[in-house]
């Protein structure tokens, strides 16, 4: 092999390593309930369809998806867990809007209001291997990077404490991010670190109450796991510029046509 040859072998080889250990990007995104427009058999969900007290027709539903699938695309992150789809179809249609070739996972919770999680991940970064699902959480486990990973989705604070403490008992060994309402758990404890409380230090929240900016949705990481650049994902578009608010779907009722609520919380792990 000539030297030209050599180096560049080297090079990409060198290249592909790097690769392999680049950090991993986690969101957590309450999407602010996307219903579909077809009326529910087992939960009420009359206020979002065409004849309900929100005129949730078809049009407002895809700008709906849209709008979603374009802060997902901005983020530009390996994993993105979703709380508040309503069922598979609606995430089929939010991953076929993203530009990226992400896949996904969801799993029907049977909650009250229809509200699901699901997952949009890079399948040559993250392989489900196993899953489960409960009072308004969902646990996923797989390898990333040559490690098995867990990844607790929550959606109750009331839930948080107890499922961590199940799944370490459980699962011991595995390293977990856990994200969503979370609430004040003793993380030490439990072996976390909050990776989104120096933001929050900062100022920063993802929703807004009272005028103030409030970290209700959190990023957990295993004390086993290294992180970094944990925030609120917060860009002018995601807010109205006259209030300071999140610019909402809907506002006191009146449509408004925007994102949502709250805004994306994530965080890089290696």
């Amino acid at each position: 092999m000539s030297r030209s040859l050599s180096i560049l072998a080297i090079l990409v080889l060198a290249s592909l390593a790097a690769a392999a250990k680049s950090p991993v990007g986690i969101a957590f995104y309450d999407v602010d309930r996307i219903y579909d427009t077809i009326p529910a058999l087992f939960y009420d969900d009359a206020d979002y369809t065409p004849e309900g007290r929100y005129g949730w027709n078809s049009e407002r539903y895809h700008r709906k998806i849209r709008n979603t699938a374009a802060v997902i695309d901005s983020m530009a992150l390996d994993i993105v867990a979703l709380w508040g789809v309503e069922n598979e179809q609606v995430v089929r249609d939010l991953s076929a809007a993203c530009r990226e070739a992400y896949t996904y996972l969801h799993r029907t919770l049977n909650t009250l209001d229809g509200m699901d999680f699901a997952l949009l991940f890079f399948a040559d970064r993250f392989a489900p291997e196993r899953v489960e699902t409960g009072r308004r959480y969902l646990y996923v486990e797989g390898e990333c990077e040559g490690r098995t990973l867990g990844l607790v989705l929550c959606g109750d604070t009331r839930t948080a404490e107890w499922l961590v403490a199940d799944l370490r008992d459980e699962h011991p060994g595995v390293p977990l991010v856990v994200m969503g309402r979370v609430g004040r758990i003793p993380a030490e404890k439990l072996g976390l670190r909050d990776a989104t409380a120096r933001a929050e230090k900062a100022g920063r929240g993802n929703i807004r109450r009272a005028g103030r900016w409030e970290m209700r949705d959190r990023m957990l990481v295993d004390t086993l796991l290294d992180s970094s650049n944990a925030d609120v994902y917060a860009r002018r578009y995601l807010v109205d510029q006259k209030t300071g608010n999140p610019l909402r779907t809907y506002s006191r009722g009146v449509y408004r046509g925007g994102y949502g609520y709250s805004l994306p919380v994530f965080v890089y792990i290696r």
